[in-house]
């Protein structure tokens, strides 16, 4: 089997998408499977992770080819809002390009059942749930005291910390996670992901100016660490995973968070519907209740080591080697029929 697995605009796409073709790639060389990265019409699978116009120009030409094409809905309408500059905006034509696009496609890939619901309303194609997953190996070593301290020290961290992890936007719950901060003052917070509101980046073109502003006006308690180049240091230094996110299709960086023991403080929305208030996580609605959460986790080490647990528990079912196979299952279905 020859897969063709084009991920458009591989250069710059950055975060939680990059990590999970990064995965799916892993999968295929554990599994012995043949790809190119490039858009070719003659292989026998045409695996598509980025809609952009190559991506749709490749499908049409696949199809023609009687290739079948597979394609992974990383993005909705819905989740591009509060993201970036303009994608309010954007988002409105957003919505019937991608119905478009998607529909392409002899069968899509949703990254969580809440997706799937979502998808459901821009095409009836088949569609499969497969988790994005998240490497554990990517991981190894997060405990390791050393590193701990080195990343408190290099961020003037003071134990317990409540963290977060991915691009500093809106539609992850900035303003909630900075006003929790600001009501939670003897606590200290730490966002690690892209930020650069004053470079030259392309993050700083695509950054909102309302997010440059709450990140300036952040109280002392909440810092952001812009990108760090070793992942594991923000699960070292991090006590309390606090997911403040509107919207979210899985949340690649709260499986991680899970996986390593660290109890979760989310925002109850659809697409975590998975998790149990209580046993894997606590569930908020607004920035009282991940006040109040905080306030019950925050100076009890036996709840958050018995919350930690029950996370990493849930989180096994999407290591990668599970979803691996299910993806790999579904490759042989589309090219030869194989269940």
């Amino acid at each position: 089997m020859l897969v063709s697995h084009y991920f458009e605009w591989e250069r710059f796409v950055t975060g939680g998408h990059y990590q999970t073709v990064q995965n799916q790639r892993r999968v295929l060389d554990e599994h012995g499977i043949e790809y190119t990265t490039r858009p070719v019409p003659d292989a026998d699978l045409l695996h598509l992770n980025n809609m952009g116009p190559r991506s749709v120009a490749a499908a049409v030409r696949a199809r023609r080819h009687d290739t079948p094409v597979l394609v992974h809905t990383h993005q909705t309408a819905e989740d591009f809002e509060e993201s970036f500059a303009f994608s309010n905006v954007l988002a409105k034509p957003l919505r019937p390009y991608l119905a478009f696009a998607y529909g392409l496609a002899d069968h899509l890939v949703c990254p969580s059942p809440y997706t799937r619901d979502v998808i459901d309303d821009y095409t009836d194609l088949p569609k499969t749930v497969i988790s994005n997953g998240f490497d554990a190996e990517r991981l190894a070593g997060y405990d390791d005291p050393d590193l701990r301290e080195r990343t408190l020290s290099a961020y003037d961290l003071e134990p317990p910390v409540v963290f977060n992890v991915g691009h500093v936007i809106e539609r992850k719950g900035l303003s909630a996670f900075v006003e929790t901060a600001r009501r939670l003052p003897e606590v200290d917070f730490a966002w690690f992901g892209y930020l650069n509101p004053t470079g030259g980046t392309l993050d700083a073109v695509l950054q909102s100016s309302d997010t440059r502003r709450i990140v300036r006006e952040s109280p002392d308690n909440c810092t952001f660490t812009g990108y760090v180049e070793d992942p594991r240091a923000a699960f070292a230094a991090g006590d309390v995973f606090l997911f403040p996110t509107k919207n979210e299709n899985e949340g690649m960086a709260l499986l991680e968070a899970m996986s390593c023991g660290a109890p979760p403080v989310v925002r109850d929305i659809p697409t975590f519907d998975w998790l149990t208030d209580g046993e894997d996580c606590l569930k908020a609605a607004d920035v009282d209740g991940f006040v109040a959460a905080l306030d019950r986790l925050v100076d009890d080490a036996d709840r958050r080591e018995a919350l930690g647990e029950g996370a990493a528990t849930a989180s096994e079912p999407y290591a990668l080697e599970a979803v691996g196979d299910q993806l790999v299952a579904l490759y042989r279905e589309l090219v030869d029929g194989e269940e």
